[in-house]
């Protein structure tokens, strides 16, 4: 396996370019073949949701996204890798998350990503709190669906 760069790995409340992350991934390394993204927003519905607040633990994010990356590059043989999380209070609609692979195939790529979204929708430490138009504010609760998401990689 060739040597693969550091995972690039970034929680912050500006937004992200991703035209510019994808032209980094697509030109990183040599014998990229694949590309996969995944970029997750905030979820508006009949609801009145008009906001999303991310709360994270500084310090210790940033490590467990870290460590996260780096073993999807190892595991799927990636040659390059994104994870940006936004932190703040996000419109209805806004991006929350960029998650970028490069590969040399495709398949890898697909994988890497997928692993790495149900991994980071239960490994990392975000809290949510949603705000609605009527005033509530409710704190969201983890999901058995993501948890067993996340388990299926085991």
């Amino acid at each position: 396996m060739l040597h693969s760069p550091e995972p690039r790995v970034l929680v912050q409340e500006d937004l992200f370019d991703m035209g510019a992350e994808m032209t980094r991934l697509s030109t990183g390394a040599p014998g990229t073949g694949g590309i996969s993204v995944f970029m997750g927003q905030v979820r508006g519905g009949p609801d009145g949701l008009e906001s999303l607040t991310l709360e994270h633990y500084p310090g210790m994010t940033e490590k467990v996204l870290t460590d996260l990356a780096a073993s999807a590059m190892e595991r799927f043989s990636l040659l390059g890798c994104t994870l940006i999380h936004r932190v703040g209070t996000l419109a209805v609609g806004a991006p929350i998350v960029f998650v970028g692979t490069a590969s040399a195939h495709r398949a890898e790529a697909l994988a890497g990503t997928h692993f790495l979204i149900d991994r980071l929708k239960t490994g990392a430490p975000f809290w949510k709190c949603e705000q609605y138009q009527d005033g509530r504010r409710v704190w969201v609760e983890a999901r058995d669906a993501d948890d067993k998401a996340a388990a299926s990689w085991d």
